[in-house]
């Protein structure tokens, strides 16, 4: 074997597919069950390449790799990977960005919908004994409302497309978007002021940076429509947990869908846990039959092109 491939850490039933994969471009796989960096520091003594599910690739861990070609990212987001000290180390870091768009469109489009239909407020009053055909609280129709996303990436676009059959008007905020893409029409692109202001469902599909984080604070909150419905299948940082639980109690916010959280497991012990019109999910859009292949298949693939010096898919830093 030319290189040694270590996969840090992961969830799956097995890695026999990234072993086949990467066993074509003279790849030994070694398997570890880390948890810390100091773990990582421990088995990534003399690797080629890591594959990370959720270990912590800090600046350490990355001082200490004497000849790793590429890391990757078992997922979207590389928040637990050090970017600036991989970058100045000259190695270049990739995720998976595609394995699960529509997984996550269609999560994030079925917690819009069912909140904007009252679905658990009406089955919570089903089951209590209370019989009515109308709803507790106003029902606009879907027609004469605003539906948004924050960010403009794959999953929003997908999010938006599917949106639009229900006839909501469809906007956008991406400060990166500075056109609507081709297919996305008549997408609107607004400011985030114009964003949180106009929309009756908010749905958030944004990266988490330092300018992104708790963008959906307090004060961003009180500016939504009363009544307004916040979806977060992206990023769990991006909103203010605490601030998202009590105008839910005011009655300012109608409704929550909430796939990610800053924390995670999400506390026993947090508000959001006991707060009315709250749906809750554990970090599962992502997740389809055919989502976990697709992952660990362009896991090792980007892995096995970093390997080779081949050009690759979807670096995130710039080396």
């Amino acid at each position: 074997m030319r290189y040694k491939v270590l996969v840090t850490d992961h969830g799956f039933e097995n890695v026999e597919l990234e072993r086949s994969i990467l066993l074509e471009a003279g790849a030994e796989v070694v398997v570890g069950s880390c948890r810390t960096a100091e773990d990582v520091i421990d088995a990534a003594s003399g690797v080629d390449a890591l594959i990370v599910q959720w270990a912590p690739i800090t600046a350490a861990v990355i001082d200490s790799l004497d000849r790793c070609r590429v890391i990757v990212r078992y997922g979207i987001g590389v928040d637990n990977v050090d970017l600036t000290a991989a970058a100045q180390k000259g190695i270049p870091v990739c995720n998976v960005p595609d394995y699960c768009i529509d997984e996550v469109a269609d999560h994030s489009i079925a917690l819009a919908l069912s909140l904007g239909r009252q679905l658990p407020q009406v089955d919570d009053r089903v089951r209590s004994g209370v019989w009515k055909i109308v709803p507790d609280s106003p029902m606009p129709a879907f027609r004469t409302m605003t539906f948004g996303t924050f960010g403009f990436g794959r999953v929003a676009r997908a999010v938006l497309e599917r949106a639009r059959p229900f006839g909501f008007r469809l906007l956008a905020s991406d400060p990166y978007a500075t056109a609507p893409v081709p297919g996305t029409s008549p997408v609107e692109l607004v400011s985030f002021d114009e964003l949180v202001a106009a929309c009756d469902i908010v749905s958030l599909h944004a990266p988490l940076t330092p300018s992104t984080r708790s963008s959906f604070n307090a004060q961003a909150l009180a500016a939504m429509k009363r009544g307004a419905i916040l979806i977060n299948t992206g990023r769990g940082g991006l909103v203010d947990l605490d601030a998202v639980a009590d105008s839910l109690v005011s009655g300012h916010l109608g409704g929550v869908g909430l796939d990610v959280f800053d924390k995670e497991p999400l506390p026993q012990d947090h508000p959001i846990r006991s707060v009315p019109n709250a749906i809750l999910t554990s970090h599962i859009a992502w997740f389809s039959e055919a989502s976990v292949p697709r992952l660990q298949q362009l896991a090792a693939e980007e892995a096995a092109r970093g390997l080779r010096g081949e050009p690759l898919s979807n670096p995130v830093n710039k080396v």
